[in-house]
């Protein structure tokens, strides 16, 4: 009880976003909140909703018990009947009316009903405002249609940081890196088989079947299963398409399987890192290095305990450096990328670039000092680039994993030496 006494009085800041886009008096755009299953987009909404002081009404689209869900996913045309009744309500109260559409993807064709009825009211001044919430990427929910631009503002929700973690659920930091950053899970805990159930049944499966597989073309569908069952285990591993597939025992090629890595990337479950290059075509053709995007998704499929998992060093190290690399990626903004670095034995776990600025990263979870020859290649390779130690004698993990990957690339720092 504790749990959901403190986390119904959390807020991130995407509730405050979307509050200011749904009052916003200019143009009236539809508030779109979009991100991995099981990040709290649904708080997210119902907190806004509480808070916008409009009257509104909240659809959960696939939950066959709310009363207002639709018959089937083709039926647009209820869809269409939803939103009259909004206008009305608009019209009725004078001060506009909220419609939250959550897990919008359950209904097909739904983008470009909501843009017809949008633009209907934009052109009529009914003010009716709206918000559709989906566990899918944005370009996967809208299908990259270039006809949504300007009609819908994008309220991206990543996994959670470790400060949200500790605020919402007093995590520590070990916890946060063993256990995730699922904000669903975080009662469970103490019971590790019913952690592991959430984590791969309401989650993973999930993501991949219903967000995934119902929204694009995967022919191989138990392919993207394996890899994806692959990826737990390999983290933090630097593995050639070719040897996955080999490992996979499958007969797909290897742009199948790298476009299977993209997707589950986009539904923030595990990402394919490309080697840092100073000529951008030689990384994107260079093996990815696989890193979960929750440490979740990581330890829930194996069969070690909190405590077993610590006492391993090896394991946690391996642990320690998929948190650091999913802090990274979950925290990047526009125009900054996220790379590793490797030249023959010698290795940077992570690479930041953002134009001119570059930022050399290496992990180190032991109490000794470690040997930096690593990092000494690289600022030798590339001497304007920065080079920063986490953990051992550089800066604490605790700290590394409260401020954005954004941060650390502006941060003034000296390099270690």
């Amino acid at each position: 009880m504790a749990y959901s006494f403190r986390m119904a009085r959390f807020e991130r800041p995407h509730v405050e976003t979307v509050v200011r886009q749904l009052t916003e008096d200019r143009k009236r755009l539809v508030v779109a909140v979009t991100g991995p299953r099981q990040t709290g987009k649904t708080t997210i909404v119902r907190q806004a909703l509480a808070r916008v002081g409009l009257p509104s009404r909240y659809v959960a689209l696939d939950r066959p018990s709310d009363p207002l869900a639709p018959p089937s996913r083709d039926d647009v045309r209820w869809l269409i009947g939803l939103w009259e009744d909004a206008r009305h309500e608009a019209e009725r109260t004078g001060r506009g009316f909220v419609l939250a559409l959550d897990e919008v993807q359950f209904v097909k064709g739904w983008s470009a009903v909501v843009k017809g009825l949008w633009d209907e009211d934009q052109a009529t001044g009914c003010p009716v405002r709206a918000i559709v919430s989906g566990s899918a990427p944005w370009s996967m929910l809208t299908g990259l249609h270039e006809s949504m631009a300007g009609r819908f503002f994008p309220v991206p929700v990543r996994h959670w940081s470790l400060p949200e973690m500790a605020k919402a659920f007093d995590f520590t930091m070990d916890e946060h890196l063993f256990f995730g950053s699922y904000p669903g899970a975080a009662h469970l805990t103490n019971n590790l088989d019913a952690w592991r159930s959430y984590v791969q049944n309401t989650i993973v499966a999930p993501a991949i079947d219903r967000d995934i597989v119902a929204l694009t073309r995967v022919d191989k569908p138990a392919l993207m299963r394996r890899l994806m069952a692959l990826a737990p285990h390999s983290s933090g591993q630097v593995l050639s398409y070719t040897k996955m597939v080999g490992q996979l025992q499958d007969a797909g090629n290897t742009t199948t399987l790298a476009r299977y890595l993209d997707l589950l990337s986009d539904a923030g479950l595990v990402t394919g890192l490309g080697k840092y290059s100073a000529k951008p075509h030689l990384g994107r053709a260079s093996s990815p290095k696989l890193n979960v995007l929750n440490t979740a998704v990581m330890n829930a499929p194996t069969g070690h305990t909190f405590e077993e998992a610590k006492a391993d060093r090896s394991l946690w190290g391996r642990i320690v450096e998929s948190a650091i690399g999913a802090h990274l990626h979950n925290s990047l903004r526009t125009g900054t990328e996220l790379h590793y670095w490797r030249r023959q034995s010698r290795e940077v776990d992570f690479v930041l670039s953002r134009g001119p600025n570059v930022l050399g990263i290496e992990v180190k979870s032991g109490p000794r000092r470690p040997r930096l020859a690593g990092l000494e290649d690289f600022r030798q390779r590339f001497p304007g680039a920065r080079t920063l130690l986490v953990g051992a004698d550089g800066v604490p993990l605790n700290e590394f994993l409260s401020f954005p990957a954004g941060y650390w690339l502006d941060a003034h720092r000296p390099r270690v030496p």
